[in-house]
Protein backbone atom coordinates (compact mmCIF):
# COMPACT_ATOMS: atom_id res chain seq x y z
CA UNK A 1 0.00 0.00 0.00
CA UNK A 2 1.31 3.44 -0.68
CA UNK A 3 1.00 6.40 2.09
CA UNK A 4 1.45 9.59 1.28
CA UNK A 5 5.43 10.10 1.31
CA UNK A 6 5.71 6.84 -1.35
CA UNK A 7 6.46 3.39 -1.01
CA UNK A 8 9.24 2.36 0.88
CA UNK A 9 10.29 -1.63 -0.30
CA UNK A 10 11.86 -3.23 3.08
CA UNK A 11 14.02 -6.48 2.16
CA UNK A 12 14.97 -8.00 5.05
CA UNK A 13 14.73 -11.91 6.38
CA UNK A 14 14.12 -11.02 9.98
CA UNK A 15 10.90 -10.61 10.50
CA UNK A 16 10.71 -9.02 13.52
CA UNK A 17 12.86 -6.36 12.55
CA UNK A 18 11.03 -6.07 9.07
CA UNK A 19 7.77 -5.78 11.02
CA UNK A 20 9.11 -3.49 13.48
CA UNK A 21 11.09 -1.29 10.26
CA UNK A 22 7.79 -0.97 8.78
CA UNK A 23 5.50 0.25 11.83
CA UNK A 24 7.73 3.09 12.17
CA UNK A 25 7.21 4.13 8.66
CA UNK A 26 3.74 3.33 8.27
CA UNK A 27 3.20 6.00 10.95
CA UNK A 28 5.52 8.41 9.33
CA UNK A 29 3.05 8.38 6.70
CA UNK A 30 4.71 5.92 4.06
CA UNK A 31 3.44 2.87 2.14
CA UNK A 32 5.44 -0.15 2.72
CA UNK A 33 6.09 -3.37 1.12
CA UNK A 34 7.55 -6.14 1.99
CA UNK A 35 9.98 -9.05 0.91
CA UNK A 36 12.34 -11.28 2.81
CA UNK A 37 15.15 -12.53 -0.33
CA UNK A 38 16.82 -10.97 -2.67
CA UNK A 39 14.64 -12.40 -5.84
CA UNK A 40 11.92 -11.38 -4.15
CA UNK A 41 13.21 -7.65 -4.09
CA UNK A 42 14.14 -7.29 -7.90
CA UNK A 43 11.01 -8.20 -9.08
CA UNK A 44 9.22 -6.25 -6.69
CA UNK A 45 11.25 -2.90 -7.67
CA UNK A 46 10.60 -3.51 -11.19
CA UNK A 47 6.85 -4.00 -10.62
CA UNK A 48 6.14 -1.63 -8.02
CA UNK A 49 8.98 1.25 -8.30
CA UNK A 50 9.01 2.06 -4.92
CA UNK A 51 10.47 5.81 -3.82
CA UNK A 52 12.99 4.10 -1.84
CA UNK A 53 14.85 0.73 -0.76
CA UNK A 54 15.53 -0.38 2.65
CA UNK A 55 17.84 -3.47 1.73
CA UNK A 56 19.50 -5.76 4.58
CA UNK A 57 22.74 -7.45 3.05
CA UNK A 58 22.54 -10.84 4.53
CA UNK A 59 19.46 -12.24 2.25
CA UNK A 60 18.80 -15.79 1.09
CA UNK A 61 18.67 -16.26 -2.30
CA UNK A 62 20.92 -13.20 -3.15
CA UNK A 63 22.35 -10.94 -1.05
CA UNK A 64 22.09 -7.12 -0.51
CA UNK A 65 25.18 -6.16 -2.54
CA UNK A 66 24.26 -8.33 -5.69
CA UNK A 67 20.98 -6.25 -5.59
CA UNK A 68 21.82 -3.14 -5.30
CA UNK A 69 24.07 -4.29 -8.30
CA UNK A 70 21.98 -5.38 -10.57
CA UNK A 71 19.13 -2.21 -9.73
CA UNK A 72 22.61 -0.16 -11.02
CA UNK A 73 23.40 -2.01 -13.78
CA UNK A 74 19.27 -1.69 -15.19
CA UNK A 75 19.60 2.10 -14.78
CA UNK A 76 17.44 2.30 -11.86
CA UNK A 77 18.76 4.88 -8.74
CA UNK A 78 16.23 4.53 -6.31
CA UNK A 79 17.26 5.38 -3.46
CA UNK A 80 19.18 2.85 -1.25
CA UNK A 81 19.79 2.72 2.66
CA UNK A 82 21.75 -0.28 3.42
CA UNK A 83 21.28 -2.29 6.82
CA UNK A 84 24.53 -4.36 7.91
CA UNK A 85 25.32 -6.67 10.57
CA UNK A 86 28.50 -5.39 11.18
CA UNK A 87 30.49 -2.31 10.98
CA UNK A 88 33.43 -4.02 9.01
CA UNK A 89 31.02 -4.32 6.25
CA UNK A 90 30.53 -0.36 5.78
CA UNK A 91 33.38 0.10 2.87
CA UNK A 92 31.70 -2.86 0.94
CA UNK A 93 28.38 -1.37 1.59
CA UNK A 94 28.66 2.04 0.39
CA UNK A 95 31.99 1.12 -1.79
CA UNK A 96 33.80 1.37 -4.89
CA UNK A 97 31.50 -0.89 -6.94
CA UNK A 98 28.21 0.97 -6.89
CA UNK A 99 27.69 3.47 -4.29
CA UNK A 100 25.00 3.00 -2.01
CA UNK A 101 23.12 6.39 -0.25
CA UNK A 102 23.19 5.31 3.13
CA UNK A 103 23.54 2.46 5.42
CA UNK A 104 22.75 1.68 9.21
CA UNK A 105 24.33 -0.82 11.58
CA UNK A 106 22.77 -3.49 13.00
CA UNK A 107 20.81 -3.37 15.74
CA UNK A 108 19.70 0.37 14.89
CA UNK A 109 17.02 2.54 16.25
CA UNK A 110 14.01 2.54 13.90
CA UNK A 111 13.79 6.51 14.33
CA UNK A 112 16.94 7.14 13.31
CA UNK A 113 15.90 4.71 10.11
CA UNK A 114 13.14 6.14 9.18
CA UNK A 115 14.87 10.22 9.75
CA UNK A 116 17.95 8.60 7.69
CA UNK A 117 15.01 7.80 4.51
CA UNK A 118 13.60 11.12 5.12
CA UNK A 119 17.07 12.73 4.62
CA UNK A 120 17.72 10.28 1.54
CA UNK A 121 14.87 11.17 -0.42
CA UNK A 122 14.82 15.00 0.42
CA UNK A 123 17.63 15.06 -1.18
CA UNK A 124 17.14 13.26 -4.09
CA UNK A 125 13.46 15.39 -4.85
CA UNK A 126 15.54 19.10 -4.01
CA UNK A 127 16.56 20.19 -7.30
CA UNK A 128 18.25 23.79 -6.91
CA UNK A 129 17.26 25.62 -10.26
CA UNK A 130 19.07 26.48 -13.14
CA UNK A 131 22.28 27.08 -11.89
CA UNK A 132 25.43 25.00 -13.44
CA UNK A 133 28.86 23.93 -11.39
CA UNK A 134 31.69 23.65 -13.19
CA UNK A 135 35.22 22.48 -12.02
CA UNK A 136 37.82 21.21 -15.06
CA UNK A 137 36.16 18.45 -16.89
CA UNK A 138 33.32 18.35 -14.39
CA UNK A 139 29.94 20.06 -14.77
CA UNK A 140 27.08 19.55 -12.57
CA UNK A 141 23.66 20.92 -13.34
CA UNK A 142 21.80 21.89 -9.87
CA UNK A 143 18.12 21.47 -11.09
CA UNK A 144 18.26 18.14 -13.17
CA UNK A 145 20.58 16.89 -10.61
CA UNK A 146 22.97 15.91 -13.89
CA UNK A 147 27.07 15.34 -13.48
CA UNK A 148 28.78 15.16 -17.02
CA UNK A 149 32.66 14.61 -17.50
CA UNK A 150 35.04 14.56 -20.84
CA UNK A 151 33.93 11.35 -21.17
CA UNK A 152 29.95 11.65 -21.11
CA UNK A 153 27.29 11.70 -18.04
CA UNK A 154 28.55 10.48 -15.00
CA UNK A 155 25.61 8.92 -12.75
CA UNK A 156 25.45 9.59 -9.09
CA UNK A 157 23.92 8.49 -6.29
CA UNK A 158 21.74 11.22 -4.72
CA UNK A 159 23.98 11.35 -1.96
CA UNK A 160 26.94 11.57 -3.96
CA UNK A 161 26.12 14.16 -5.86
CA UNK A 162 24.71 16.06 -2.76
CA UNK A 163 28.49 15.99 -1.82
CA UNK A 164 30.34 16.99 -4.74
CA UNK A 165 27.58 19.89 -4.96
CA UNK A 166 28.78 21.15 -1.86
CA UNK A 167 32.46 20.95 -2.08
CA UNK A 168 31.83 22.81 -5.71
CA UNK A 169 29.96 25.63 -4.46
CA UNK A 170 32.35 27.25 -2.30
CA UNK A 171 35.76 25.89 -4.97
CA UNK A 172 38.88 25.99 -2.59
CA UNK A 173 37.04 25.52 0.99
CA UNK A 174 38.75 23.38 3.05
CA UNK A 175 35.72 21.06 4.91
CA UNK A 176 36.81 18.66 7.30
CA UNK A 177 34.66 14.99 7.42
CA UNK A 178 32.39 16.28 10.22
CA UNK A 179 31.16 19.51 8.95
CA UNK A 180 30.87 17.56 5.18
CA UNK A 181 28.65 15.21 7.66
CA UNK A 182 26.39 18.01 8.80
CA UNK A 183 26.44 19.64 5.78
CA UNK A 184 25.31 16.50 3.61
CA UNK A 185 24.36 13.89 5.38
CA UNK A 186 22.71 16.11 8.41
CA UNK A 187 24.11 14.24 11.17
CA UNK A 188 26.03 14.69 14.09
CA UNK A 189 30.06 14.18 13.97
CA UNK A 190 28.86 11.66 16.44
CA UNK A 191 27.68 9.58 13.86
CA UNK A 192 30.69 8.55 12.48
CA UNK A 193 32.79 10.06 9.61
CA UNK A 194 34.27 7.20 7.93
CA UNK A 195 31.14 7.44 5.42
CA UNK A 196 32.38 10.91 3.76
CA UNK A 197 36.08 9.05 3.09
CA UNK A 198 34.36 6.21 1.17
CA UNK A 199 31.98 8.50 -0.78
CA UNK A 200 34.39 11.39 -1.87
CA UNK A 201 36.29 7.59 -3.19
CA UNK A 202 33.26 7.00 -5.16
CA UNK A 203 33.01 9.82 -6.57
CA UNK A 204 37.08 10.07 -7.55
CA UNK A 205 36.33 6.94 -9.13
CA UNK A 206 33.30 8.01 -11.15
CA UNK A 207 35.09 11.57 -12.44
CA UNK A 208 38.14 9.63 -13.37
CA UNK A 209 41.53 11.00 -13.23
CA UNK A 210 40.57 14.93 -13.84
CA UNK A 211 37.96 14.61 -10.83
CA UNK A 212 37.71 18.01 -8.97
CA UNK A 213 38.29 16.94 -5.62
CA UNK A 214 41.77 17.66 -3.45
CA UNK A 215 42.81 15.88 0.17
CA UNK A 216 43.50 18.53 2.73
CA UNK A 217 45.91 16.34 4.38
CA UNK A 218 45.03 15.91 8.54
CA UNK A 219 41.84 18.17 7.48
CA UNK A 220 39.27 17.10 5.10
CA UNK A 221 38.05 17.52 1.40
CA UNK A 222 38.31 20.75 -0.78
CA UNK A 223 37.18 20.96 -4.62
CA UNK A 224 39.31 23.29 -7.29
CA UNK A 225 37.88 24.72 -9.93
Amino acid sequence: MEAGRGLVLVVEDDRAITELVALYLRRDGFGVHLEADGPGALSALRRLRPVAVVLDIGLPGMDGVEVCKRMRAEGDWTPVLFVTARDDEVDRVLGLELGADDYVTKPFSPRELVARVRTVLRRAANPAGGEVLRAGDTRVDLGSRRVWTETGEVHLTSTEFDLLAHLLRRPGQVYDRAQLLSAVWGYEAAAGTRTVDVHIAQLRAKLGPTNPIRTIRGIGYAADL
